[in-house]
């Protein structure tokens, strides 16, 4: 959870509002949506808050939830969005095939005109040929019928008369089989096309109820994507009412965040010059000693007529871990890392700083568990934090001296309980406190800072 920090302390309000305040619209449920899915909303917010809270500690009940429903809108966002295109492209898509099938139909039906049109004439065409041939046969019936070669040679009057009287007779017989074999033809033709007639119906039946079908998909897809619209329209009114509702408390958090800012300052100030003594102290002894030891070399060196060995100078400060810190609470897990988180782009960044520092590390057990000194050392504060500290509640702060050039302070919030006072001596180990949420806390969790050298460092770096 976000705490004090030297370029810009990190007001649980400033973290909360800096981290996740975006002006952007997103996408959540709207008020026609399912049970189901209010259900589902409403854990995905309990959820989102709970984090809010581990997250963000200098944040009251009301934005808190505020702040979480923006959270869980700005995750339903890509789906909400992809679904509002999805449905989209379903009526497009829809709309499409409807306009397809109508194509179809329309050729269809003009295919089965033309092909009407043609039985029409067929018929019409079939009725002529039948009709020469009537008149083929009777005519050919009033001439007796059609005469024999041999008839034709002997009822002829000479040459001229009997090729007369043949070319006759072959014209008739092929004017008839002609006719005959048209006939036959056009019969054929006019089944064909009745077959064909009896197709493109049943063509044309089949493609309108897939035209009636594809309307009824594309209809539905119209009243879809009709609905995530709606959802959308919904969330851009919330989201607004929510962003206005945040930017009226701005004036009360920017003065909660300016306090908080100079309180966490002092104490960490405070602390950096309580140390800045102690190292100064210890460079002291530690320069007396080296220049006592310096001074005996070069007198041993005198007394066996050696040549004097180069003075010694202080040493450098070793690793910080040489402390040997302890996790302060046993087995529970970190809700919220140490380090400088920047502000999310277009999001609202009340002191102008780009984001926040989490100057600590917070752990997640329950209330009441017991907080144990990571190393020895003295109990610099057990107090309430009132007046100078009022978020962090009650709180400890351990000095555990210098160890190799290194000054270290440790920092407890939101205790319930002290099991020590200021002054007293404890060990690694030791029982000082327990667990709680006092102070502007939502929820039982255990702040954990370290202070090396006057500067705010991760504490994971240390233990």
């Amino acid at each position: 959870m976000p705490k004090r920090s030297g370029r810009a302390p990190a007001s649980r309000a400033l973290a909360a509002v800096a981290a996740v305040l975006t002006l952007t619209l997103s996408v959540a449920f709207s008020s026609t949506a399912s049970a189901d899915e209010l259900e589902d909303r409403k854990a995905a917010i309990e959820a989102e808050k709970e984090k809010v809270h581990q997250d963000y500690e200098y944040l009251g009940e009301d934005i808190a939830e505020t702040v979480a429903k923006l959270n869980v809108y700005k995750g339903q966002l890509p789906a909400a969005q992809q679904q509002l295109a999805d449905a989209e492209a379903r009526v497009d898509s829809a709309a499409g095939k409807v306009s397809a099938l109508n194509e179809r139909v329309a050729l269809a039906q003009e295919t089965h005109e033309t092909i009407t049109a043609q039985i029409e004439k067929d018929r019409e065409d079939i009725a002529a040929t039948e009709k020469a041939i009537g008149q083929i046969a009777s005519q050919a019936y009033k001439n007796g019928g059609v005469p024999s070669t041999l008839s034709l040679m002997f009822g002829a009057k000479g040459a001229d008369s009997l090729s007369d009287s043949l070319g006759m007779a072959e014209q008739a017989l092929k004017g008839q089989n002609a006719a005959v074999e048209k006939l036959s033809e056009q019969n054929a033709n006019n089944v064909n096309s009745e077959a064909r007639l009896v197709a493109v119906a049943d063509e044309i039946n089949k493609l309108k109820a897939q035209a009636e079908e594809a309307l009824m998909a594309e209809q539905s897809a119209r009243d879809s994507a009709a609905a995530e619209k709606q959802k959308v329209d919904d969330l851009v009114a919330q989201t607004s009412a929510m962003n206005q509702e945040l930017e009226a408390q701005k004036p009360q958090l920017q003065a909660q965040m300016a306090t908080l800012e100079k309180e966490s300052a002092q104490v960490t100030a405070d602390i950096a010059e309580k140390q800045r003594v102690l190292l100064e102290e210890y460079r002291k002894r530690e320069q007396a000693r080296i220049d006592a030891e310096n001074r005996a070399a070069a007198e041993e060196a005198a007394r066996n007529n050696r040549p004097a060995p180069p003075a010694a100078a202080v040493p450098q400060p070793s690793n910080p871990s040489s402390f040997g810190l302890r996790y302060p609470v046993n087995g529970a897990p970190v809700s919220s890392g140490f380090g400088w988180r920047a502000t999310p782009a277009g999001s609202i960044d009340f002191l102008g700083n780009g984001g926040y520092l989490h100057s600590g590390i917070d752990f997640a057990p329950s209330c009441g568990t017991p907080v144990h000194a990571p190393a020895a050392g003295h109990v610099w504060r057990a107090d309430q934090g009132g007046g100078e500290m009022i978020g962090t509640g009650n709180r400890i702060v351990l000095n555990h001296g210098v160890v190799e050039g290194n000054a270290l302070a440790t920092n407890y919030y939101h205790l319930n309980s002290f099991a020590v006072s200021s002054g007293q001596w404890v060990n690694q180990g030791q029982l000082i406190g327990y667990v709680g949420s006092t102070g502007n806390s939502t929820g039982c969790h255990l702040h954990f800072e370290t202070v090396l050298n006057g500067d705010l460092v991760d504490p994971m770096r240390l233990l």
